[in-house]
């Protein structure tokens, strides 16, 4: 029996570059044979902090792998610089249960975050965006700079944080990549001239809100994954054409939970998931006008597409690691 495989972040980045990790997802979220129950979270208690998330997420292609990631959220890590998520995942044979390997997964949570992302982008977003606004400075924002550059081509990208510091050195990240970033200072102006939003902050007030929001921009809020947390208002989604990667869990957060609970928009409002965007059962953006958002709270089966690819599973088989 051939051993199980730890990868390290490193050995994972190297394993899932853009253009094979967005086709990887887009194949696994409409695969017939691809399942993902409803994930699972409990709330943890932390000494003189906030309480912290656990959550688990299992997800399987049958008869080829099955895969369960465990995630920790801990708010506060934000204040003493570690990633506010945290995250661990394994990866079985789907044919006898035997273990392939496992691998710490804050690396392939960002990177598939950011591909399924892109993925909806490249269907919802203008042909010709060249403004991408990322709000957020923490460890999947340049993941999102990069996944949305990959699809559209973007003249500028500007970066704004609650903490400018921040801002500037992710700006000098993305630069190191090649990318035309710049630091936004002034979050309402950025809002305004973005052709393309894409968040992914801890806020539990709206950032995005629908009167800055120009005609055809598209808005990817990928943050906010409870109900007690929001990164828009009720006026953009009342406003916009409202995707999601699945509707069981999106309508469970609070972008999507508050505006339903108002009466701004009913769950049967939510034009498609991922699997119809993709599959073609929706054509996707109508018009050039067409303000179009893309809420994410995650997806198992984007895990387990992103680990099967990391792992080198090829038709069940364990072929490059």
């Amino acid at each position: 029996m051939t051993s199980p495989v730890m990868l390290d972040d490193a050995a994972v980045a190297a394993a899932l570059p853009w253009g094979d990790l967005i086709a990887a997802v887009e194949a696994a979220v409409t695969d017939p044979d691809g399942s993902a129950p409803p994930r699972t979270v409990h709330t943890v208690p932390v000494p003189d902090g906030t309480d912290a998330s656990l959550l688990m997420k299992p997800g399987w292609i049958t008869g080829e792998v099955i895969g369960v990631k465990v995630v920790t959220v801990f708010p506060d890590n934000g204040t003493i610089d570690r990633p506010t998520i945290q995250a661990g995942f394994l990866l079985f044979d789907g044919r006898h249960g035997a273990l392939i390997g496992c691998c710490a997964a804050n690396e392939l949570t960002t990177r598939r975050t950011a591909a399924a992302s892109a993925a909806a982008a490249s269907r919802l977003a203008r042909d010709d965006v060249r403004r991408l606004l990322i709000i957020g400075t923490g460890a999947l924002a340049p993941m999102a700079a990069r996944a949305h550059a990959h699809v559209r081509p973007y003249d500028r990208i500007d970066v704004w944080g609650r903490r400018p510091e921040k801002a500037a050195e992710l700006v000098e990240v993305l630069r190191a990549d090649g990318l035309p970033a710049e630091v936004c200072a002034d979050l309402a102006g950025g809002v305004a001239a973005a052709d393309v939003i894409s968040t992914s902050t801890g806020s539990h007030e709206p950032l995005v809100r629908g009167s800055q929001v120009r005609p055809g921009t598209h808005v990817d809020l990928v943050g906010a994954f409870n109900a007690a947390m929001r990164e828009s208002d009720d006026a953009l989604v009342g406003t916009a054409s409202v995707f999601v990667d699945t509707r069981s869990d999106a309508v469970l957060a609070g972008d999507l939970a508050a505006p339903i609970a108002a009466g701004v928009i009913a769950a049967d409002d939510i034009r498609a998931d991922l699997a119809e965007l993709i599959g073609g059962a929706h054509p996707g953006r109508s018009d050039d006008e067409e303000i179009t958002v893309f809420k994410s709270v995650g997806l198992a089966l984007e895990d387990v597409a992103a680990a099967r690819l990391a792992f080198g599973v090829v038709d069940g088989d364990v072929s490059a690691s």
